[in-house]
C-alpha cells in the first residue's frame, strides 16, 4: 500500500500534466483517496500540503466540508425547532440526522462549493483543496455534489476522500458505503 506521501507526490504530477484524453471529462478534479484510518493524519499533513504546493507557485485555497456544514446548520432557519425536538426527544437520532440532511440537500454546500468556484475563476494559478469529506456522513457523498456541479470546475480542485477504491473509477466513501462510480475525476491513492 502506497503512502500518504507518495500518492500526494503522483497528486502533483498528475495536476502538472493535466488530465489524460480518455476521461469523459476535462475538467481539472482530482481525488487524493485515502484509508478511513488515516483521516488525522491527512488533517495533519494538510498544512504541509499546503506549503508545498505555494512554494510550487500555487495559489491554494481549502474548503472545509465540515466548518461549511456547521455554519449552514447554525444558521439554519429550523434550528431553534431542531433544538427543541432534541431536547424533547434526545434518543431520536435517525429523525434528527434526517432533517440536518434535509436541510444541507436543498442546496446550501453545494452554493457554497460554486461560490468558491467562481471565486477562483480565470486565476491560472489558484488550486482548491476540499477537506473533511468525512462530515458528510451521514448525510451525503460528495458525488451528488460534483455531479451537480459538472462544468464549473475550472482550477484543478482536489477532493480529500476518505474511502476505498474499488476500481478505475469506483470508490466505497468512508470504505463502508456501497460503492458508487459515478465519479467524473481522476484517483490517487486508495
Amino acid at each position: 500500500m502506497s503512502s500518504l506521501k507518495d500518492n500526494f507526490e503522483e497528486l502533483l504530477t498528475r495536476i502538472r500534466f493535466g488530465r489524460e484524453l480518455g476521461h469523459a471529462s476535462f475538467e481539472p478534479i482530482y481525488y487524493l483517496i485515502f484509508s478511513p484510518s488515516e483521516i488525522l493524519d491527512v488533517k495533519r499533513t494538510l498544512p504541509a500540503w499546503t506549503a508545498r504546493l505555494k512554494n510550487d507557485g500555487w495559489d491554494v485555497h481549502v474548503f472545509s466540508i465540515a466548518g461549511e456544514i456547521a455554519d449552514i446548520l447554525a444558521n439554519a432557519p429550523l434550528r431553534k425547532l431542531w433544538l427543541a425536538a432534541d431536547r424533547k426527544a434526545p434518543q431520536a437520532f435517525y429523525r434528527t440526522n434526517q432533517s440536518l440532511a434535509n436541510a444541507l440537500n436543498r442546496g446550501a454546500l453545494q452554493e457554497r462549493l460554486d461560490a468558491k468556484l467562481t471565486q477562483l475563476e480565470g486565476n491560472d494559478r489558484a488550486i482548491l483543496l476540499v477537506a473533511d469529506l468525512e462530515a458528510l456522513h451521514p448525510y451525503m457523498r460528495i458525488g451528488a455534489i460534483e455531479a451537480k456541479l459538472a462544468g464549473r470546475f475550472s482550477v484543478p480542485t482536489v477532493f480529500l476522500y476518505p474511502g476505498e477504491r474499488t476500481g478505475k473509477t469506483r470508490l466505497k466513501f468512508l470504505g463502508f458505503y456501497p460503492e458508487d462510480g459515478n465519479y467524473r475525476s481522476v484517483h490517487v491513492g486508495g
